[in-house]
């Protein structure tokens, strides 16, 4: 892989000021746009290609919505449309589209396929979503907490629900953020321990229980997902997650002006009650939102 390359693999690859600048500079382009209806042409002649091995809805109307907005052009695969899901090597593709294109997106299941990806690419490859992690939403849902509530530094964030992807990157999120987060999971669903190892080898504040109450006492922002992610057999995931559901219950739990946050798609009256969901502190449409806004400091910082 190259050093030279700027690739968005992972938050905790990265250091915190080259976040804290990605960010900042999607502050910059959603006020432009509000402004202006414009953000400008910064990669104009810049081409995208986005691979999908997962359905997607946000990751991709917002990555492409975000390159064209930023004056580039996009190109968007899935392995019906394209040699890899023929049995053409990742490491090939890699070769082939660096030669077309300035940046590759992958939204897929392992990690090691992304990685084999950027191993070969000699154009920046952004993660658009692993079974691991998922960088772009944590990128978005720092930048919505802070539009809402200031500085995230020292905030109390609470995960109630399966330790999955999205719980990964919080994990990296508060190593690098410097929040506390309190993770509550069945004991069958428990978050990553390398995740964990890794932050906390980082003086992250991290916690993890199985009382959704205890985690959500006194937080500034609850987090949840859907109890049955992309690939994962149903099972008995209900039964084991009923009581992590977010509901005007644990709310109270939280500070009174506690925000819920959700990456979405959300299963209303599964993970999160329709009274949360659709409440005055519920950002989740700012979140949706500002995947868009991330994703072009994302992009400007791979291609510039």
């Amino acid at each position: 892989m190259s050093t030279s390359l700027k690739h968005f693999l992972d938050i905790h690859l990265l250091p915190a000021d080259t976040l804290r600048g990605i960010l900042t500079s999607a502050a910059r382009l959603k006020t432009a746009q509000a402004k202006l209806g414009s953000s400008g042409q910064p990669l104009a002649g810049k081409t995208l290609a986005m691979l999908f091995e997962k359905p997607s809805t946000r990751t991709r109307v917002s990555f492409q919505v975000g390159m064209q907005q930023l004056g580039g052009q996009v190109v968007v695969l899935s392995p019906d449309s394209m040699q890899l899901g023929r049995g053409e090597t990742i490491a090939d593709t890699a070769r082939v589209l660096s030669r077309y294109v300035d940046v590759i997106m992958l939204r897929t299941s392992g990690a090691d396929k992304l990685e084999e990806l950027a191993r070969h690419a000699t154009v920046p490859v952004i993660n658009g979503l692993t079974d691991e992690s998922h960088p772009c939403q944590i990128m978005a849902d720092i930048m919505t907490y802070e539009e809402r509530k200031g500085p995230i530094k020292d905030a109390v964030v609470a995960w109630s629900g399966d330790g999955n992807n999205v719980a990964t990157s919080w994990i990296h999120a508060a190593g690098l953020f410097g929040f506390e987060l309190r993770l509550a999971c069945p004991a069958s669903l428990q978050p990553s321990s390398k995740a964990l190892a890794w932050a906390r080898d980082k003086g992250a504040r991290v916690s993890v229980g199985t009382d959704p109450v205890a985690a959500a006492r006194g937080a500034d922002c609850i987090v949840t997902d859907t109890w049955v992610s992309m690939g994962d057999a149903a099972g008995s995931r209900h039964e084991m997650l009923a009581p992590f559901q977010v509901n005007e219950s644990l709310m109270s739990a939280a500070k009174r002006d506690a925000i819920f946050m959700h990456c979405l798609p959300a299963h209303r009256g599964e993970e999160v009650t329709e009274s949360v969901f659709d409440s005055p502190q519920s950002v989740v449409w700012d979140e949706a939102e500002n995947r868009l806004h991330a994703q072009k400091g994302v992009l400007l910082w791979c291609l510039t």
